[in-house]
């Protein structure tokens, strides 16, 4: 499970929408609970490094962007416990080339924006043996203290 706070959804719908027609990607810092709940602390907003002719359907956080959240994360006396990204005119569900890049543990949040307007948010975790992601529930909570 992923604890976000209202506030932190909204951050991720608005970036969705103000990137679309590319895709938008950022860091989640936080905490884990006693459960092993990942409760966001914090949503670093990135720009998407990839070249302006793939970004519609692809991100990327550069090495440099990578370290700046984990240093982030640590400032904060948090770890990174995920990312997310949008779906422009896509489902909200990971695709093979999100399988292939990604790592167990985290989360992957994913806006899906139809023509400019957020239409779902779901966030998934790749199993261990990397064969496939299983979808994480959202606790959208107004409230939550580290």
């Amino acid at each position: 499970m992923i604890k976000l706070r209202q506030e932190h959804l909204a951050v991720i719908i608005r970036c969705g929408e103000a990137e679309y027609p590319y895709e938008c990607c950022g860091i989640l810092t936080g905490n884990l609970a006693e459960d092993k709940a990942k409760i966001v602390g914090n949503i670093l907003p990135i720009s998407n490094a990839r070249a302006e002719s793939d970004k519609h359907n692809r991100f990327l956080i550069t090495p440099e962007e990578m370290l700046r959240g984990e240093m982030f994360a640590r400032k904060h006396q948090q770890d990174v416990l995920g990312f997310y990204h949008s779906h422009p005119d896509h489902p909200s569900a990971p695709s093979a080339y999100d399988l292939e890049h990604a790592w167990p543990f985290y989360s992957y949040v994913i806006v899906s924006v139809v023509q400019g307007k957020a239409e779902s948010i779901t966030s998934w975790e790749l199993k261990n043996d990397r064969s496939e992601f299983i979808e994480e529930s959202i606790s959208k909570e107004n409230d939550i203290c580290l």
